[in-house]
């Protein structure tokens, strides 16, 4: 008996005659062939709907519906349509011809020769697995396309999200809220913030006098050299808006340090932006930076519309912020006192009292950042 379970077939014997069906049945169990039988047509066709087989062997003569209609049906349904038939004929050319004509794939003439049986059976069973190789391969085909397909739209959908982030979040932090797949923090709410204004003294002047390009070019090294800043500390862009810029510390991801970021931050702008003035002044530019610094609570969220949507902070701290960087002198960081204090003693500066700003209608005691200690330590 052969053993090789790769060479075994299941065998479907269709024959209304039993002594046919246990002759079949004798030879190919005896190779180790799978063995079923049905007595007519009809019974054949619920055989091939209850079980898969590899072969089937099909007499044309028998009651009820014939060979060559049973195997017009099994070439009519999806499941079957390529399974191997062999027709079981007892005379020559006309059956013959009439069976490939139903779809029949072989024949065997009555008396059966059992070499001629087993290699009849041996070599469609071969081109049996063949084509269920094939199906299957194309499923999994077909089932790694899916998923390719759903790969590619999660991971175009999370570079849509990161392009978002990346508009007011640093690289990383966006990166990290991307992966946990949490955006619960652009609904809006409220939370104490550290916010900073800087923009360019003398930037009205110079772009009424200058050409756009001249303009626009200052504008890109102020911007790289600032935006660059932003992202190393770890703070939120709420926007640029021409020369000016707002930036914000503790939201969307909380930091203890707040207001020692935002004067590290703001020191390590203005030695930047003092390089480029320098070549600036070199052109005729008479440019410098002011800053203001303020903390306190703002309700923070997405404004805007589909298709263009901001991450924003409303409330008097920034308004705040704005009015201490339009009081501030050329290379001057005003801080109030409270951001001064909470920074701790690593930052040196100067009281400068209060000052009067539009908007407030109370004073506002504030500090000129001369310095900090150890500027290059990581945020």
């Amino acid at each position: 008996m052969n053993d090789d379970r790769e060479e075994r077939a299941r065998v479907l014997v269709v024959d209304d005659q039993p002594a046919n069906v246990r002759l079949l049945d004798a030879i190919l169990t005896s190779h180790g062939h799978l063995v079923s039988s049905a007595a007519s047509g009809e019974e054949a066709l619920e055989v091939l709907t209850a079980a898969e087989h590899d072969v089937v062997l099909l007499d044309i003569l028998m009651p009820g519906i014939d060979g060559y209609e049973v195997c017009r049906a099994i070439r009519e349904r999806p499941g079957t349509a390529y399974l191997p038939v062999v027709m079981v004929t007892a005379s020559g050319v006309e059956q013959k011809v009439e069976a490939l004509r139903a779809g029949a794939d072989d024949f065997l003439t009555k008396p059966i020769d059992r070499p001629e049986l087993l290699a009849r059976v041996a070599s469609l069973a071969r081109i049996k697995r063949y084509q269920d190789t094939i199906r299957r391969q194309a499923a999994e085909l077909a089932d790694w396309n899916r998923e390719l397909e759903t790969r590619v739209a999660d991971h175009v959908a999370q570079l849509q999200r990161m392009e978002r982030l990346r508009r007011f979040l640093s690289p990383q932090l966006a990166e990290l809220i991307v992966d946990s797949g949490d955006e619960s923090f652009l609904e809006s709410h409220r939370r104490e913030i550290v916010v900073v204004f800087c923009d360019l003294r003398g930037f009205t002047p110079f772009a009424e006098s200058s050409e756009p390009e001249e303009v626009m070019g200052v504008l890109a090294q102020y911007h790289q050299a600032v935006g660059d800043l932003v992202f190393h500390f770890e703070g939120t862009l709420e926007r640029f808006t021409g020369d000016g810029l707002m930036v914000f510390f503790n939201d969307p991801v909380r930091c203890e340090d707040g207001p020692l970021r935002a004067i590290r931050m703001s020191v390590a702008m203005r030695a930047r932006v003092r390089s480029l003035a320098e070549a600036w002044a070199r052109q005729g530019h008479d440019l410098a930076l002011g800053i203001g610094i303020a903390q306190g609570y703002a309700t923070l969220g997405t404004i805007g519309f589909d298709g263009r949507l901001d991450y924003a902070a409303i409330g008097t701290v920034t308004n705040l912020g704005s009015r201490l960087c339009s009081d501030a002198g050329p290379w001057q960081i005003l801080a109030t006192e409270r951001v001064h204090v909470a920074a701790g003693p690593t930052v040196r500066g100067e009281d400068v009292g209060v000052r009067t700003l539009r908007g407030f209608s109370r004073p506002v005691h504030a500090f000129a950042v001369t310095g900090i200690d150890n500027p290059q330590a990581a945020p």
